[in-house]
């Protein structure tokens, strides 16, 4: 099945190293940096939205991308990292996938190491993340996707 992820992943790499994982394990998989300009998604059978999250949100360059960018009615999934230990960070995204009726085909979630902010001055937090078994779960979810 053909597959495109967009994905923000700034400071650490966390939810990069998801991908790349993912896309590892399968050669079907494309990623697609949401700062690198638009691409036509309708040739893929599902989109993947990923990003760290930032002030309990994902990244603004996916939320523009998906906004600009996804078609109606193609199936989603989404994959993200995040600091702290928990929230409804797909807020924002869901907003917009919902608007489009793009079905959700589920979520995959970890911690991130993160230093943003106030957490710089302690060292981070969620130091180690995402370990392999969080890596290894993304590849799971995903295969899972079908």
């Amino acid at each position: 099945m053909k597959t495109a992820i967009i994905y923000y992943s700034a400071h650490h790499g966390n939810t990069k190293k998801l991908l790349d994982a993912i896309a590892a394990a399968d050669p079907e998989v494309v990623l697609i940096d949401a700062t690198k300009g638009a691409e036509d998604l309708s040739a893929y059978d599902r989109i993947g939205l990923a990003s760290g999250i930032y002030f309990s949100n994902y990244a603004k360059q996916v939320l523009s991308y998906a906004e600009a960018q996804l078609p109606e009615g193609k199936p989603v999934f989404f994959i993200y990292t995040h600091g702290a230990p928990g929230g409804d960070f797909l807020k924002g995204i869901r907003a917009v996938t919902s608007g489009k009726r793009c079905p959700e085909l589920g979520e995959y979630r970890c911690q991130g190491y993160d230093t943003f902010g106030p957490f710089k001055l302690v060292g981070g937090i969620a130091k180690g993340h995402p370990t392999q078994a969080e890596i290894d779960g993304a590849v799971a979810f995903y295969r899972r996707l079908g």
